[in-house]
């Protein structure tokens, strides 16, 4: 097995030191909003809070020096924790795949076998970038038994080899005060204090009854749990958090947070499974605090 030479990981580091960017597509990620989610980071904050995670477009954006950063979805937190500790191991594991059929559904069907459990930390990581590089329209998906069940996208040339991001991603985590955590949204926050800034991105209460996606994970999220996480987001602007969240702009979300400053953005949703169901659609950004 070949690893890097510590001069040509340098020399990769040196080139490649502003690429930090998502590893994985997933459904509702900020990278293409990210420009206009910038424009109300607050000017200056303690630790960087992230309980939703997901792909880690803010994170990456914002590179912040201290953070904690969170989501429910364990095959995910396993991803970035071998991205942060065995970037090697996750490389080579990587370069065994292959873009075919059959191959794929075997790689798939891994989930759904009691040896699943038996399978490394490295082999799960692997998994799920192939998985989400190959499979249609790169989204996550899992049925009720928590199985990946997104079918073969029979791309030409998937890139589920990036060194260069994986890299990237690898030496930001290490280089920074990053923490990596797997539990409840609220508990991910629980040590927030005055001066902290919390980026809410949760899933979105749908506008429509077919327009959700929140079966990234086995939990789904109710307009109850959105009137929890309202609390949560309560709860730390009075501790002097500065505290930021992203949802659709429906009447719903606008009612429950009334109090709070509004900012409404277009996003294009291009992850739908159905090609109708792609498109600019309105979502909000929700602050406690004033930006210049």
């Amino acid at each position: 097995m070949r690893y890097s030479t510590l001069k040509e990981r340098t020399a990769l580091a040196t080139s490649t030191s502003n690429t930090a960017q998502p590893f994985l597509k997933w459904a509702g990620g900020k990278r293409q909003l990210l420009p206009e989610i910038q424009k109300y980071i607050p000017s200056n904050f303690q630790t960087y809070y992230e309980p939703f995670v997901g792909a880690g477009a803010v994170l990456f954006g914002l590179q912040p020096k201290n953070a904690i950063i969170n989501d429910i979805n364990s095959e995910l937190i396993n991803t970035y924790q071998v991205i942060k500790n065995n970037v090697d191991e996750l490389i080579e594991e990587l370069k065994k795949h292959k873009n075919e059929s059959d191959y794929f559904y075997e790689i798939r069907n891994w989930d759904r076998t009691d040896e699943y459990a038996q399978r490394t930390a490295i082999q799960k990581a692997s998994r799920i970038i192939y998985l989400n590089k190959t499979c249609f329209n790169g989204l996550y998906r899992v049925n009720r038994k928590g199985q990946f069940n997104v079918p073969f996208g029979k791309y030409k040339d998937p890139k589920y080899v990036n060194e260069q991001v994986l890299r990237s991603v690898s030496d930001y985590l290490n280089n920074h005060n990053v923490t990596i955590m797997n539990k409840s949204y609220a508990e991910a926050v629980s040590t927030a204090k005055e001066g902290d800034f919390v980026y809410f991105d949760p899933p979105y209460d749908p506008v429509s009854t077919t327009s959700d996606f929140t079966s990234y994970s086995l939990d789904g999220f109710t307009k109850e749990d959105q009137i929890q996480l309202r609390d949560v987001f309560s709860e730390l602007d009075k501790k002097g958090c500065y505290v930021l969240l992203s949802n659709s702009a429906t009447d719903f979300i606008l009612d429950i947070y009334k109090d709070y400053k509004m900012v409404t953005v277009q996003a294009t949703r291009s992850i739908n499974s159905v090609a109708s169901k792609r498109g600019k659609i309105d979502e909000v950004l929700i602050m406690n605090y004033e930006t210049k």
